[in-house]
C-alpha cells in the first residue's frame, strides 16, 4: 500500500468485528508511530492499550456513566465550527445508522456505541503530561496520525473518540485494578482499534473535506 492510498483509505470505523488484533501488528504500528516528529524530541505521547477483561470493565463503566445522564467533560465547539459537527451527525446518525430525526431513543443507542469503543477488541487511551504546551499536543497528533496510517496499511480499522476522554475519573477508577493512571497525565482521546464490520453501512460513510483554498493561504 502506498502512503497516498493509506491516507485516503483511513476513515473512522464505527463498528468492529470481535476478531482479535494480532499483538505483533499492534506493536509494529506503535513502533512506526514512535518515529513521528515532536518538539525538542521529547516524544510526549503516553498510551494505555486496553484489551480483555480490562476493556470489558472500561466499556461497562463508561456506558453506565453516560446512561446515568453524566455528560462528558468536553468543551463545546465555538459557534463558527458547530456546523461541521451537525453535518457529520446527520451523516453518522441519519445516513449511517438510520436514526430518524426526532428518534431520541435511537440516537441515544447510537451515542452509547461510542462508549463501548464501537465493539472494538482494542481500546487505546492517548495521554499527554498536563504541564506541556500546545506545541506538544501537536506532537501527539502527529504520532496518532502515524499510528492510524500504520494500522490502515495492515488492514486494521480505527476511530478516534474525543467523547471517551470526557470521563477521565471513570476511566481511572475502572482501570485501577490493572494500572494507575498518574494525575499528571491528561487523557486527550480514546481510539477504537480492530477489524471493521464491512457489512454495515455506517462503515462506508465518508466525511467530507473542505478544499485547500479554504484552509491554506499561499504567499509569493
Amino acid at each position: 500500500m502506498t502512503l497516498d492510498k493509506a491516507i485516503l483509505d483511513r476513515h473512522a470505523s464505527r463498528w468492529f468485528t470481535p476478531t482479535p488484533v494480532p499483538a505483533v501488528a499492534l506493536r509494529e504500528a506503535l513502533a512506526l508511530a514512535s518515529h513521528a516528529p515532536s518538539n525538542s524530541n521529547i516524544q510526549p505521547w503516553r498510551l494505555f492499550v486496553v484489551t480483555g477483561s480490562a476493556l470489558d470493565r472500561l466499556k461497562d463503566e463508561l456506558v453506565t456513566a453516560s446512561s446515568a445522564g453524566v455528560a462528558p467533560a468536553i468543551p463545546p465547539l465555538p459557534p463558527a465550527f458547530q456546523h461541521f459537527r451537525s453535518e457529520l451527525g446527520q451523516q453518522v446518525y441519519g445516513e449511517g445508522w438510520g436514526v430518524a430525526r426526532g428518534d431520541a431513543e435511537g440516537r441515544r443507542a447510537a451515542l452509547l456505541r461510542n462508549f463501548v469503543f464501537f465493539g472494538a477488541p482494542v481500546g487505546v487511551l492517548a495521554c499527554i503530561d498536563r504541564s506541556l504546551t500546545k506545541a506538544d499536543v501537536v506532537s501527539l497528533g502527529m504520532y496518532l496520525q502515524t499510528f492510524l496510517l500504520a494500522l490502515t496499511e495492515r488492514g486494521i480499522g480505527s476511530c478516534v473518540e474525543v467523547s471517551v476522554a470526557g470521563y477521565p475519573d471513570v476511566i481511572s477508577r475502572s482501570l485501577e485494578p490493572w494500572v494507575h493512571i498518574p494525575a499528571e497525565l491528561e487523557i486527550v482521546a480514546g481510539i477504537a482499534v480492530g477489524y471493521e464490520d464491512k457489512s454495515l453501512h455506517i462503515n462506508h460513510i465518508r466525511a467530507g473535506r473542505v478544499s485547500i483554498e479554504d484552509t491554506v493561504t499561499f504567499l509569493q
